[in-house]
């Protein structure tokens, strides 16, 4: 299921003069998981620009090394 297929699946009701919406929690589950692509891909976005305006120089892009992460992990 799509984002926007959650999205339109979405149920209303009111109670008490207050309306809520229902979605079914596997719609709710796709919904999250297409948000969290999105964010990850504008990350993605912003990390090639500045790589870009380095010229392709990861340092100067502010970019770490993988060894010196890896060895933070571990």
């Amino acid at each position: 299921m799509t984002a926007l297929e959650a999205v339109q699946a979405v149920q209303y009701v009111t109670i008490k003069e207050k309306r809520f919406a229902l979605i079914d929690a596997d719609e709710w589950e796709a919904l999250i998981d297409a948000l969290e692509k999105l964010e990850d891909l504008q990350i993605f976005k912003e990390a090639y620009t500045e790589l870009q305006a380095a010229g392709g120089n990861r340092e100067q892009a502010g970019w770490r090394r993988w060894q010196d992460v890896r060895d933070e992990l571990t």
